[in-house]
């Protein structure tokens, strides 16, 4: 099977991204007694982070796919709070696997960090 990525190679290593978002109720769970934002939620800000990072570097016919997540959530944070998410392209494998950097932090305090790897598709290839 042939694999060629086609994105630009200005995407990286070392390629950034960083984002912003309000902790929203549908973003939380409340199970601990208070509503905190949920690990889920968290994981999904890092992949939508990561994801758009690329977004430029890829023709039309390309699109990533998340993989592989290894997070751990350290501390919690609330509904109101401001969660800055931030990814940095670490490695390329195979010139489509992808593994990034991640964390969030509230102000200083760090919520939570890992890795997050995607895969590179061809849109005309998927089955």
């Amino acid at each position: 099977m042939d694999h060629h990525v086609v994105m630009d190679t200005a995407a990286a290593i070392g390629t950034r991204n960083e984002a912003t978002f309000a902790i929203t109720t549908e973003m939380c769970t409340a199970h601990t007694g208070v509503a905190v934002l949920s690990t889920p939620a968290m994981i999904q800000l890092m992949e939508n982070v990561s994801a758009t990072s690329l977004q430029a570097h890829l023709s039309a016919t390309e699109s990533s796919v998340g993989i592989h997540v290894c997070v751990s959530h350290v501390a919690g944070s609330q509904v109101g709070d401001t969660v800055t998410v931030r990814s940095e392209l670490r490695d390329i494998e195979r010139e489509r696997f992808l593994t990034f950097d991640v964390t969030a932090h509230v102000g200083e305090r760090l919520l939570g960090e890992g890795t997050h790897q995607r895969a590179v598709i061809d849109l005309n290839r998927r089955r």
